[in-house]
């Protein structure tokens, strides 16, 4: 240890690029860990709602939103692997001026009390024995205080278009804390909220010593089309698959900021070395082991990584706080909405990140702790032995074998819907361009003009016998640039084709819904011909909106029911409509990925537990549903189901009316906010506006990341100008003038950090490709058309060239203050 002050000392002395690496390596793990940490949260806060709602059952039976025949539940007891079960009525209640809806489940509170005791009610007034048999609410503590309903009050919900007053008659004491749920008689419920007939899901109690997968099968055997019996934590399963790929994807981004980082170390330990050479050299020469010089220069970029890696883990818990405290857990995505997850301390998740962080610093100290353990003593104490750092041009055969990679990678098929294969297409990329910056600078500096001002032909010359310094310099900034390079093009290509997706979905000149397709809204028929009869409506169509159940282990499907062409033409197709026996189905991407389904094939739908025969007529885009969609017309919805029901409609104005006279007598048509009536332009500004907030993270990270590469420059740049201190003495006694050294570090600045923007676009678009074409594709099953934002990423390039001149002269100025003839002293 006594040579621990020679070594982690000089961290100290070469502040700003010790600073820069450590930003670096704390962003990337703050942002790792808050992700983690907030997922984390939210789904067990999600699991543990899941677990109280199913209390002690074994089993659940679950079909479509609109649910199945209660004549099932006699099914159900008549089983002899069954105990007890309990029917459920499951309704998400618009609360009319409430933004949120409140999850209302209908009981048997008989049957409830065997299976599912957690949610009893508690009656306000004790001596009133047959409270929840009265139809009135029972409200969780945190409900109550989100709407602000107190026991013995009331609280009005919308059934359809009607506004009904429910008494609150008491609590939920064990529904747990933060959880906003009611809970009511189940026929109540069936009778105000028009479920007459039906259950969304029954909660089955085997008994002891009953097999879980024999009874499961047994009682799957008895059950209708679209009804499906699943384990009670598949519900939890479910919700983790669905947001495992988006909370990966933001991991994976935070994850660049930490390669970031790695090259700032890199950069800093390569100049850090070239300084050191002699220092080194005299270590070696009283005895300093080869393998010791090597052990203790990969100690300092640990050091760099594991004071990151603890700060950023504390940041990143921090940063997880305030994102569970001001959003919840939603993640900016919608997957766990209206959850107050707490936040909870992993140990282990959090030692893993600090590791991230050391793995990352004494990832990019090897290469320069290798080189300079090479160095032969006798040669590095020559005075002026300042070799250039990784000269040459590189390794172009390994650079050349990792794009291979990369293009091989992205056949890789997903793994448990991840898209590995694209994340190592990704990491192959950047470092195939790494690879390939020393030859991409020599390239660069032979097209350069051989004529021209002497700064300027000096700095063309150090780019060709010197290119292992603009690779120092530039590394950083072709990570971020490639970064910010992919996430335009991305991002660009996914608000493109979104804006063209809604511009195709509503060409009607209104639309209007009793709230959302989830929820306790609907249009009724009378409602339905009073709107299709409002002066100034022209035509209207009418949608149902409701799901599927298709196969266990898989969420949900969207049944989408509306009128449709025979050629889908009005929806956003992917390849042309295919011919085939039986109704047609219009199936989302999602459906391929996920069910195989493909143009032409015959298919059996599920709808009101009749079996349909259909084939499916084509694919069209859907980028709402990542679990699959499948439209249907709304005539053979209605004739197979029986369903006349309508969750929106579009409506298209007859010649010469105004928008505005019939929105407002389409808003009359029933109470007073009873039914929302949109225009397309607000429903598309609003939904642009959820995408551009949903990225807000990305565009932070993006600037971060360009920002640190910018600053990798100048401290690049600094550490170079101090070892030339004897170079720019020799060219002041030739006669250049500081103004003429500052020009030639203005170039070498701009030529460093053009290789590094050419390099970082090239990679860059490559990337954006790869997220386009394979990350997307396989984590959220959709596509979308490439936009290259061509304008933008030239400016950002010339941008970036001029930044790195600047950061060039600011960086060399002290450097070039000193006199001439004592930066050449050494020499003598």
């Amino acid at each position: 240890m006594t040579l621990a002050p020679v070594f982690l000392g000089s961290l100290a002395k070469r502040r700003a690029a010790t600073l820069f690496s450590f930003i670096a390596i704390v962003l990337g793990v703050a942002l790792g860990m808050a992700v983690q940490a907030v997922h984390e949260a939210a789904l067990g806060e999600f699991g543990r709602g899941m677990r109280t709602l199913s209390g002690a059952a074994d089993l659940q039976l679950v079909g479509p939103r609109g649910g199945f025949d209660e004549g099932l539940y006699a099914t159900v007891l008549a089983r002899p692997e069954v105990a007890a079960a309990s029917p459920v009525i499951e309704v998400e209640a618009r609360v009319p001026g409430v933004e949120e809806s409140l999850k209302l489940l209908g009981v048997d509170v008989l049957a409830l009390a065997r299976v599912s005791p957690a949610l009893l009610p508690q009656a306000a007034d004790a001596a009133d024995r047959f409270a929840t048999l009265s139809g009135g609410l029972f409200v969780s503590e945190a409900a109550r205080t989100a709407l602000g309903v107190v026991p013995g009050g009331s609280l009005r919900l919308q059934a359809g278009t009607r506004e009904i007053e429910l008494a609150v008659a008491g609590d939920l004491p064990a529904a747990g804390e933060g959880r906003r749920l009611a809970v009511m008689d189940i026929a109540a419920l069936q009778e105000q909220f028009g479920w007459l007939g039906r259950l969304s899901r029954i909660d089955v109690r085997l008994h002891e010593g009953a097999n879980a997968d024999a009874a499961r099968a047994a009682l799957q055997a008895a059950m209708p089309a679209g009804v499906l019996v699943e384990a009670p934590e598949a519900a939890e399963d479910q919700a983790a698959n669905l947001s495992r790929a988006y909370r990966v994807n933001l991991t994976m981004l935070a994850a660049i900021a930490l390669v970031t980082g790695g090259f700032l170390v890199f950069s800093a330990q390569a100049l850090s070395v070239v300084r050191r050479r002699t220092e080194f050299a005299f270590l070696r020469a009283i005895g300093l082991a080869r393998r010791s010089l090597f052990g203790w220069l990969l100690a300092e970029g640990a050091a760099v990584g594991l004071a990151g890696g603890v700060v950023g883990a504390a940041l990143g818990h921090g940063l997880a706080w305030g994102a569970l405290a001001l959003l919840g857990g939603d993640l900016g995505a919608g997957y766990f909405e209206g959850l107050q997850p707490q936040l909870v301390f992993q140990p282990g998740v959090t030692a893993a990140y600090v590791l991230a962080g050391v793995l990352a610093g004494a990832a990019g100290a090897w290469l320069p702790a290798r080189e300079a353990a090479t160095v032969a003593p006798a040669r590095a104490l020559k005075a002026g032995d300042e070799a250039a750092l990784a000269d040459g041009v590189g390794r172009p055969g390994w650079a050349a074998g990792l794009l291979l990679a990369s293009v091989a990678a992205c056949y890789v098929p997903p793994l448990e819907g991840l898209p590995v294969g694209g994340y190592l297409a990704v990491a192959c990329l950047l470092a195939g361009g790494v690879l390939l910056l020393p030859a991409l600078a020599v390239g660069i500096a032979r097209l350069l003009p051989v004529s021209g001002p002497v700064p300027a032909r000096l700095a063309a010359a150090r780019l060709a016998a010197a290119p292992g310094h603009a690779v120092v310099a530039a590394a950083g900034v072709l990570v971020s640039v490639a970064l910010a390079a992919a996430m335009a093009i991305m991002v660009a290509s996914f608000r493109d084709s979104v804006d063209e997706w809604l511009a195709q979905l509503l060409p009607a000149d209104l639309y209007l819904r009793a709230g959302k397709a989830s929820g306790s809204g609907y249009l009724d028929e009378a409602l339905q011909a009073r709107i299709a009869a409002t002066p100034g409506v022209g035509t209207v169509s009418f949608t149902r909106h409701d799901s599927l159940r298709l196969a266990a282990g898989q969420a949900p499907v969207a049944l989408i029911a509306r009128p449709l062409s025979p050629d889908g033409g009005e929806l956003p197709r992917v390849g042309g409509p295919v011919a085939g026996e039986g109704s047609a189905l219009w199936v989302s991407e999602a459906m391929v990925d996920l069910y195989g389904w493909q143009p032409g094939e015959a298919v059996t739908l599920p709808i009101a537990g009749q079996p349909l025969r259909a084939h499916v007529a084509g694919v069209w885009r859907d980028y709402a549903r990542q679990t699959g969609a499948v439209m249907i017309d709304l005539d053979t919805y209605r004739r197979l189901g029986g369903d006349r029901l309508a969750n929106d409609a579009a409506i298209h104005l007859a010649p010469g009316a105004v928008a505005r006279q019939v929105a407002e007598a389409l808003s009359a048509a029933a109470g007073p906010g009873v039914l929302e009536v949109a225009y397309p332009g607000e429903i598309r500004a609003i939904s642009l506006r959820i995408f551009d907030r949903t990225f807000a993270v990305t565009y932070l990270l993006e600037a971060v990341a360009v920002a640190i590469g910018l600053a990798g420059v100048a401290a690049s740049f600094a550490a170079l100008a101090a070892a030339r201190r004897r170079e720019f003495g020799m060219l002041r006694h030739l006669g250049l003038t500081r103004r003429q050294v500052g020009a030639m570090l203005a170039r070498e600045g701009a030529l460093a950090a053009g290789v590094g923007v050419v390099a970082g676009l090239a990679a860059g678009g490559a990337i954006g490709l790869v997220l386009i074409q394979v990350v997307n594709r396989q984590s959220f099953h959709w596509s979308m058309d490439v936009h290259v934002p061509w304008v933008s990423l030239a400016l950002f390039g010339l941008a970036l060239v001029a930044l790195g001149a600047l950061s060039a002269v600011l960086a060399g100025r002290q450097a070039m203050r000193q006199d001439a003839v004592l930066a050449v002293r050494e020499d003598w």
